[in-house]
């Protein structure tokens, strides 16, 4: 069982889940305790030889351990976090934004989560890896030299406005760009078109879409247009919420970019993370 194949699955067919494992209550949990419950009774069950997989990008805090943060949870801190020992932390030299993958086992008594007992990756690689990666300051920044398209040739795209960046203003890998426009012009429809096209374009590139202070429809739209990883915090959330899950973003990009991976960020928008960084 793998904790990502959970996370696919919809809050009913939980439910449904739960029940049958004979989870109490499971009808009025919050989703990632459902998560957490389901995990408990397959851990516990004498009959279930299956190893349980798990996956998350680690936040390495202050006192030398760290926690698998869920995407689907925006990096927020919640009951299905997969902890992980100052051991396992040093011995890998793990870092922020690492995307940590491997078999993790159930909390023993006195304990309020599941432990990662060991890696089977690290960011997608073998986690020997690790240690022959160059640090993310270290690198030479160079100016782009390889273009990403971003005209696509899907016929139910109407709209062409990447297209005409593309002609206007090539973007390439290594490339830093502004969006400036009025309100209502059409900003994050643009972003829209653009993440589209580095998917459709550039399979190899890891998309990360950031959306800061926005509304929970505008991402709900943009989790079901974009087929890349969308964290986001929403503008009921404050201001402390919203710098974190940057940073979180952030750093997940440097760990890959140190495995030589290409990644894009899409942020929307900046003038709302500048406001959050000011509040902080």
């Amino acid at each position: 069982m793998h904790l990502k194949e959970l996370k696919t699955k919809t809050p009913a067919e939980l439910v449904s889940m739960a029940e049958e494992l004979g989870v109490e209550g499971a009808s009025t949990m919050r989703r990632q305790d459902l998560l957490f419950s389901i995990l408990r009774e397959l851990a516990e069950d004498e009959e279930y030889d299956e190893q349980i997989m798990g996956i998350g990008t680690i936040e390495v805090l202050q006192d030398g351990f760290g926690f698998l943060r869920s995407p689907e949870a925006n990096y927020l801190a919640g009951p299905d976090d997969i902890y992980v020992s100052p051991n396992q932390v040093r011995k890998w030299g793990l870092r922020t934004g690492d995307t940590v993958e491997g078999e993790i086992r159930a909390p023993k008594e006195g304990e309020r989560y599941f432990a990662l007992t060991s890696l089977s990756s690290v960011n997608y690689e073998d986690p020997e890896q690790v240690r022959l990666r160059t640090n993310f300051d270290n690198l030479t920044p160079l100016y782009p030299e390889e273009k990403l398209s971003l005209d696509t040739l899907d016929p139910t795209v109407k709209d062409k406005s990447a297209r005409v960046i593309d002609i206007i203003s090539p973007q390439g890998k290594g490339q830093r760009a502004l969006i400036v426009a009025p309100p209502r012009t059409g900003k994050t429809v643009l972003l829209q078109n653009i993440a589209k096209a580095i998917t459709d374009n550039h399979p190899e590139v890891f998309l990360l879409v950031l959306l800061v202070d926005e509304r929970p429809e505008e991402v709900t739209d943009m989790q079901r247009s974009v087929k890349g990883e969308v964290i986001s915090s929403t503008f009921d959330e404050p201001a402390q919420r919203h710098v974190q899950v940057a940073e979180m973003v952030i750093e997940k990009a440097k760990r890959l970019v140190e495995h030589k991976k290409d990644v894009v960020i899409l942020l929307d928008s900046i003038t709302r993370l500048g406001r959050a960084y000011n509040t902080v």
